[in-house]
């Protein structure tokens, strides 16, 4: 099943216009890592409100299927749905293993308003030994434009941030209730 999924997202990602023409192995950007708790605690550290506002974000909002929306605001004063707020669309989802979001609507002030409606993220999880999970984010469809090649750069920073917080996180010790 897994490398039927695989070879889909390898079809639908050859068959896009916005990647046709594109030598997408060199313009993918990948970040990877351990975090030190299972899968399904990763999972939903990724895909849920509670999760989300447990290592990442103060606000979330997230209709988990294909099509619907995870909306995040990184502002304690903030709310979902104001100028701020970051919504991406889920393109694809299998449970505990692979996401795949778009950019939708970036918050007000985002420095590459047209590259970034190119650009896809698609992040996998894998079993570890030890209560582990190796998660892996690639972000595909930067152009060779220089807006996509800054956007690169910013996402680069940006999810090497997002995976040390995410290991950082489970890394803590537990609250306790």
């Amino acid at each position: 099943m897994r490398k039927f999924l695989t070879l889909m997202l390898t079809a639908l990602t050859l068959a896009s216009p916005l990647v046709r023409g594109q030598d997408i192995s060199s313009q993918a950007l990948v970040h990877e890592g351990l975090v030190t708790a299972p899968v399904d605690l990763v999972w939903s550290a990724l895909t849920t409100r509670s999760g989300q506002e447990f290592w990442m974000v103060a606000h979330s909002e997230i209709d988990l299927r294909v099509g619907g929306l995870m909306r995040t605001h990184y502002d304690p004063k903030g709310e979902i749905g104001d100028a701020q707020t970051i919504e991406n669309r889920i393109l694809s989802f299998e449970p505990g293993r692979m996401l795949s979001i778009q950019v939708s609507k970036a918050p007000l002030g985002f420095p590459f308003p047209d590259a970034i409606k190119a650009m896809w993220t698609v992040i996998y999880l894998t079993p570890e030994a030890g209560a582990q999970t190796r998660v892996r984010i690639v972000g595909l469809g930067f152009g060779d434009d220089p807006d996509s090649q800054k956007m690169r750069q910013y996402f680069d920073r940006g999810n090497a941030y997002t995976l040390r917080k995410l290991q950082e996180r489970f890394a803590a010790p537990a609250p306790v209730r």
